[in-house]
Order: C-alpha cells, then sequence, then structure tokens
C-alpha cells in the first residue's frame, strides 16, 4: 500500500574511498500531508465496495485502500580538504503524503465506530511507510556524511561514491518495506482483519 519516488542528484563520476566518520548533518524533519478521496455507503460492506471502485491506483494498476507516497531529495555540501574532497553535510528534503478514505456521508453511531477503528488501523499502517522512509534518509546521512575520497580537489569522484552509498541504503529500505507490506497483507494479518471487522 505504497508508491515511491526516489530522487537522487547525484553525479557519476569516482573512485578511490578513504572512511571518515566525522562530521555532522543537519537536523531535518519531513514534511508530511494527509490527503483524502470520498467513498460512500452507509454499511461496512457498501463502504468497503466504494473503496475498490475509487481507491488509489498503485503501481500493478490495481486499486487499494490507501497509499503512501514520497519524495527524497538532498541538499550536500561538498568540501575540498587538501587534495582529498569530503562530503562535509546532507540535508534530506522529504515529503510524505498519506491518501486515505473519507465516508462522504453521516454513518450511525454503531457504524461510525467500526469506520473509526478501521481508519485508525490503516493510518497505523501508512504511518509505519513513513517512518521506514524517514529511517532511509537517516541511514542515508550516516553512510555518507563524513565520506573523504583522496586526489578529488574538485569533489566530483566522490559523488559515486556516494551514489554507492545511496543504493545500498534504499535496497535495505525495499527489503524492510516489502518484508512489512507482506506480514500485514498475509492471509489473516492486520489489514484482512481491519476489514473484516468493518464488514461483518
Amino acid at each position: 500500500m505504497r508508491k515511491i519516488k526516489l530522487y537522487a542528484s547525484i553525479i557519476v563520476g569516482g573512485l578511490c574511498l578513504v572512511a571518515s566518520h566525522q562530521a555532522g548533518a543537519t537536523e531535518w524533519t519531513a514534511k508530511e500531508t494527509t490527503e483524502y478521496y470520498s467513498v460512500d455507503g452507509a454499511s461496512g460492506a457498501a463502504i468497503y465496495k466504494s473503496i475498490g471502485q475509487n481507491g488509489p491506483v498503485i503501481n500493478s494498476g490495481t486499486r487499494t485502500i490507501a497509499v503512501t507516497n514520497w519524495d527524497l531529495k538532498w541538499r550536500r555540501d561538498y568540501q575540498p580538504t587538501g587534495n582529498a574532497c569530503v562530503l562535509a553535510r546532507a540535508t534530506p528534503l522529504v515529503k510524505i503524503t498519506y491518501t486515505l478514505p473519507k465516508p462522504t456521508q453521516k454513518l450511525s453511531d454503531q457504524m461510525a465506530q467500526k469506520w473509526q477503528v478501521f481508519l485508525s488501523g490503516i493510518t497505523a499502517h501508512e504511518k509505519v511507510h513513513g517512518d521506514l522512509i524517514k529511517k532511509l534518509a537517516s541511514d542515508i546521512i550516516a553512510a555518507t556524511v563524513g565520506l573523504t575520497v583522496e586526489d578529488d580537489r574538485g569533489c566530483t569522484k566522490i559523488r559515486q561514491e556516494v551514489l554507492r552509498q545511496v543504493e545500498a541504503q534504499f535496497a535495505t529500505y525495499k527489503a524492510d518495506n516489502k518484508a512489512f507490506e507482506q506480514g500485514e497483507m498475509a492471509r489473516g494479518g492486520n489489514i484482512e482483519q481491519l476489514v473484516r471487522a468493518l464488514v461483518k
């Protein structure tokens, strides 16, 4: 239940790495927003049917209950140090958008309670996707800030090594995200239980 975008504005160049884990990342905060799409129905079954008709479309072309979209861009401060170059600072610009369902009509008290349980569970699920994105940004900072490449006064070679580290952290993120999604979406898993509680 997620859609991902990764922007790595990095120039390919690079070789010889000397590790130097000194230095600093600035404080940063992800910008998180929530958007809603409309669903109809007075019963759980009717609402769930409307979700199937109106929910956001994911990469496979199928509709889903909710989705987490994100953009990750970077401000990086490369500094020449003697004959070398060091990545002195990296600030992520993280935007996360959660898209969730919202009924268009007033629900009965009983149905409203069931809906709130369902929505809270789905929201918590999507927030984990958001947390994994924020962890990705933090892991990239930890893996790249302080990296030094010798014989790189123009700070061109270091960018390939930074790209390599970004790709490694992104691969870890994808594996963690996939494992979480598979567990949640498994038969008898959290999402199935939320849906059953809504429609029963």
